[in-house]
């Protein structure tokens, strides 16, 4: 006889409760050089926060930011800072 497998739902953002667990999330993201997932991490990362308080600290729109970090969204470099300042992150450049 085989159980019957149960599965759950898992959103990143109910997990990334401390600045740590952002910034580990957001490069790990970054380690993988895929543009979509980063963009979609910093979206996981701006709904752990709230949308909202995101959306009025960059000046952009609730629905655009949601669909500019989604894993089909492309967002301007300029948006990219917005979210990374409205967040309290910054990038750094190391030498590879």
């Amino acid at each position: 006889m085989v159980d019957k497998l149960e599965t759950f739902s898992w959103d990143a953002a109910e997990h990334l409760e401390t600045k740590e667990d952002i910034a580990a999330y957001l490069e790990a993201a970054l380690e993988e050089g895929d543009s979509a997932l980063i963009v979609a991490a910093l979206g996981d990362i701006a709904r752990s926060r709230g949308m909202t308080q995101i959306a009025r600290e960059t000046g952009l729109g609730r629905e655009s930011l949601y669909k500019a970090l989604s894993t089909e969204g492309n967002p301007e470099f300029a948006t990219v800072l917005k979210v990374l300042k409205a967040l309290g992150l910054r990038l750094q450049v190391v030498a590879a």
